[in-house]
């Protein structure tokens, strides 16, 4: 399960308005008279209009400053083995939206009136889409980068040909293209794999757009607070203040593997992920540990997402410092990639 929660910035700024993200999440019913899919949902509401969602949003934001977000972006992702443990995936992902949106409220080292912050002092929409498509991030779509070069080449020197700039054979130039095409060394179903193509196999995710407000529209609440928790002196009062993302990230996989028996396995645990992306070779001393079968597909997911592995033999496993920046960098790279499908 692959988890962010991002402030949404328009031209360099924070976005003014959630109405350009909420066009933006529209996109599986664009062009689309009769839309029966999926639809935005709240705490209590199943289906909830997307000019709704912008009035109540955008209205939600007093006395914050051009300087502060206004709302948050949510997204969570499970893998594609978290998805098939799941029965109806709509309705089971909205239960789960639920459920741990109540658990982010919990992560708040906030008070409202002297007591906790509550699921319902959130104030937030939701969507879930079943659709997703390559980005020039993707390692696929990386792998193809050269060939996509020589391939753009080739097409403006047919262009250059047909317009009568330069002599050539355009017959020439679009077998080669087709040479290339079959030479990419990412395919998906016999075609090059590039950016904006569909992704295959089960892609259903969680949208979440929170507002910076709680419901009420008095308090600020920010998950992106680089505090866990602290006080603060303000207007002569002690603050609360904080949000541990650490917490919100292990609790959504807990409620998730509880609501769905779902059995989450050495690489797929934030805890272990986060290990990996801070201090790698502790991870795969942890890693070295664990028995033969599971060791195994651990290995294979880090295989898989272009991870260069050091040789992992067992509890002893030790790393030279070389080897250890070499692993950093490696690592590095594939998390940037967003390569790691957890």
């Amino acid at each position: 399960m692959y988890i962010t929660i991002t402030p949404q910035r328009s031209g360099g700024h924070f976005a003014r308005s959630v109405a350009d993200y909420v066009s933006y999440l529209e996109k599986e019913a664009e062009g689309i008279s009769d839309w029966t899919g999926e639809q935005f949902f709240s705490r209590m509401e199943d289906q909830v209009s997307p000019e709704k969602v912008i009035c109540e949003i955008d209205g939600n934001a007093t006395k914050l400053s051009r300087n502060e977000p206004r709302f948050y972006a949510i997204t969570i992702s499970p893998s594609a083995s978290e998805l098939k443990s799941l029965g109806n995936t709509s309705e089971d992902l909205k239960a789960y939206t639920r459920e741990i949106m109540a658990s982010y409220a919990q992560c708040f080292n906030r008070e409202i009136d002297g007591r906790v912050i509550r699921a319902s002092d959130i104030l937030y929409f939701a969507r879930i889409e079943h659709q997703r498509f390559y980005k020039g991030t993707d390692r696929a779509v990386q792998m193809n980068q050269a060939v996509a070069a020589q391939i753009l080449e080739l097409k403006h020197e047919v262009r250059r040909i047909e317009r009568g700039e330069q002599p050539g054979k355009v017959g020439a130039l679009q077998k080669e293209i087709l040479r290339l095409e079959a030479s990419a060394p990412a395919q998906l179903e016999g075609r090059r794999i590039r950016e904006g193509m569909p992704k295959p196999g089960p892609q259903s995710h969680i949208h979440i757009i929170v507002s910076r407000k709680d419901a009420s529209n008095r308090v600020s609440l920010s998950p992106g607070s680089k505090y866990k928790a602290s006080t603060v002196e303000f207007g002569g009062k002690l603050v609360k203040r904080g949000f541990d993302r650490d917490r919100f990230f292990t609790q959504a996989e807990r409620i998730f593997d509880t609501r769905f028996n779902y059995q989450r396995s050495f690489t797929q645990h934030y805890a272990n992920r986060r290990l990996l992306k801070r201090d790698p070779e502790r991870f795969f001393k942890a890693l070295a540990g664990l028995p033969g079968g599971e060791r195994g597909a651990a290995l294979k997911v880090l295989i898989q997402a272009g991870v260069k592995l050091p040789m992992v033999s067992g509890p002893g496993f030790s790393i030279t410092v070389k080897a250890a920046k070499a692993l950093r960098r490696s690592v590095s790279r594939a998390l940037s990639a967003s390569t790691i499908q957890f």
